[in-house]
């Protein structure tokens, strides 16, 4: 179990540990030391945040992928835009679950995964069947309308620190968008990510 609210963190573990059919063996902060527990106690099941401290969740499961780790992973997450579902599920997530699902249904989904199935909460199964329509008929890829603005301003050639005085953000929260771009991009700078954004017919 890895997540950075404390708080959260200790009434996910304590519905585990009340489940006779469940074993606890550890818990996380941050994402750099998810990835090494899961390495070292090899659970079957992992629950992970999208969004975390370090390394994020999809680059812990995409690290887990690459080398081959037996342990599937569920996410159990407040980010629910289907551009994020779809890119959790797409990489190999088993499962993805709202943080305001109850103690029962993040256990009986943990089982679940144990056993091999793959389980997505009710809410976001509308929106990510779009996502796949959407994908299915454009490789364009869904930018959100801050995404849109910052990749608009690099194209102008503002700097991070720029951009965020543009839109009235901080500089790590822009490189934090860029960072979502490139990835959406596929690729890995920001001369790059406007090159690819034109083939794409995503700017102007």
């Amino acid at each position: 179990m890895a997540d950075d609210h404390p708080l959260y963190r200790e009434g996910v573990v304590s519905a585990i540990k009340e489940r006779p059919e469940l074993e606890f063996v550890g818990e996380a902060g941050d994402g750099t030391q998810a990835l090494e527990d899961i390495k070292q106690l090899e659970p079957d099941v992992a629950i992970l945040d999208v969004k975390m401290p370090g390394i994020d969740g999809v680059r812990v499961l995409n690290a887990l992928q690459r080398d081959g780790a037996g342990t599937r992973v569920m996410f159990l997450s407040a980010y629910l835009d289907s551009a994020i579902v779809y890119r959790a599920v797409a990489a190999g997530a088993a499962a993805y679950l709202s943080k305001d699902s109850g103690r029962q249904a993040i256990c009986d989904a943990v089982s679940a995964v144990a056993r091999g199935e793959s389980v997505l909460a009710p809410e976001i199964h509308a929106g990510i069947a779009q996502e796949i329509r959407t994908r299915e008929h454009d490789d364009r890829p869904v930018l959100s309308p801050r995404e849109r603005e910052i990749l608009g301003l690099t194209a102008e050639g503002c700097t991070a620190p720029e951009i965020g005085r543009r839109l009235y953000l901080s500089t790590t929260t822009v490189k934090t968008h860029l960072q979502h771009l490139y990835e959406k991009l596929g690729v890995s700078d920001r001369a790059a990510a406007v090159a690819e954004a034109m083939r794409r017919g995503l700017l102007e």
